[in-house]
């Protein structure tokens, strides 16, 4: 196989939204920091909806973005915990694969919190193949060739090959 058209990793995105609940967020900040080893990064709205009690400049969730090997080694206790079983809808056709956990009991070595109770997170699985820099760079951006981009069927067999996941339709 090409080396150019080898799939990898490019990060692992962990989403937990609380709305305006402060209190919920702090304990989804907690089970983050406990699953990751960092600091989470609070998200916050841009937008007001009075029905929902959200305004502008409020946080209502948290967020972490994993690369290179501490995504290596936090992505095969995620998978885990859904049963190293994905459907095919958690594949998208740019190499994108996100899935919902949710609890976060079901990961593999994180213990239940009475403190915390029961919360779930979502998880985003970004694949890209080398030589996609050139579409990112600051300087001579260019267009990238359609090959260079991940399929869905390359996604999936990616992840049956690395960490054994079974796609249901």
């Amino acid at each position: 196989m090409n080396v150019m058209q080898q799939v990898k990793i490019s990060k692992i995105t962990l989403n937990f939204g609380s709305g305006k609940d402060q209190g919920r967020l702090e304990k989804g900040m907690t089970v983050m920091k406990r699953l990751v080893g960092r600091d989470p990064v609070k998200t916050v709205s841009y937008k007001r909806i009075p029905g929902w009690g959200v305004r502008p400049g409020l946080a209502i969730g948290c967020k972490c973005t994993l690369r290179n090997d501490p995504a290596l080694k936090v992505l095969g206790t995620l998978i885990k915990a859904k049963d190293n079983i994905l459907k095919l809808s958690n594949f998208d056709d740019n190499g994108n694969v996100s899935f919902g956990i949710h609890e976060y009991i079901d990961i593999p070595g994180m213990e239940y919190d009475p403190k915390i109770g029961v919360l779930g997170m979502q998880v985003s699985i970004t694949l890209e193949k080398p030589g996609t820099r050139i579409k990112k760079r600051r300087l001579l951006k260019k267009k990238l060739p359609r090959k260079q981009y991940v399929s869905r069927q390359e996604a999936m067999a990616f992840l049956k090959e690395k960490y054994q996941v079974t796609v249901n339709e």
